[in-house]
């Protein structure tokens, strides 16, 4: 794990206990130099979506704790959000949050990428079921390569 992966972790383990307190899951942090400094994103979700109160609150107090534990050396912004429609499905847990829904996948079989279309139907020891047209499919989260979800009007 590079330095700045053990960063990202210490700040999620920091954020985690404020995101769980306010009955949300944290879905990821990251922190990155941008063209307009160093920026701190916290990523968070509930079933029933994210409000402006919610990041409202979540901003506060992680800008708080970040105070007071003084781990970050530069000065930085913090944005809190909700990871978004147009997020790419990464880990299982990712793919448990969206059972029912509907999703591209695109799997590397044995060297070769293969696309799949269809519903998430179950995700657990490291395997997502999917029901497409010609059936089930069942692949391993590590051969995913690339998963979003399918936005229908």
């Amino acid at each position: 794990m590079s330095h700045s992966e053990q960063f990202v972790e210490k700040i999620m383990v920091l954020v985690q206990p404020i995101v769980e307190g306010a009955g949300l899951e944290l879905v990821d942090v990251q922190y990155r130099q941008e063209s307009a400094g160093w920026m701190l994103r916290v990523f968070i979700y509930d079933k029933d979506g994210i409000s402006i109160d919610h990041c409202a609150r979540i901003s506060r107090e992680v800008s708080h704790l970040l105070d007071v534990e003084d781990i970050i050396p530069y000065k930085y912004n913090l944005e809190v959000s909700s990871p978004g429609l147009d997020r790419p499905l990464v880990t299982e847990r990712d793919f448990e949050r969206n059972i029912g829904e509907k999703v591209t996948l695109v799997v590397d079989e044995e060297g070769k990428s293969k696309e799949c279309v269809g519903h998430i139907k179950d995700v657990g020891d490291g395997k997502v079921t999917v029901l497409t047209e010609s059936g089930q499919e069942m692949y391993p989260v590590d051969e995913i390569v690339k998963a979003k979800l399918v936005i229908e009007f």
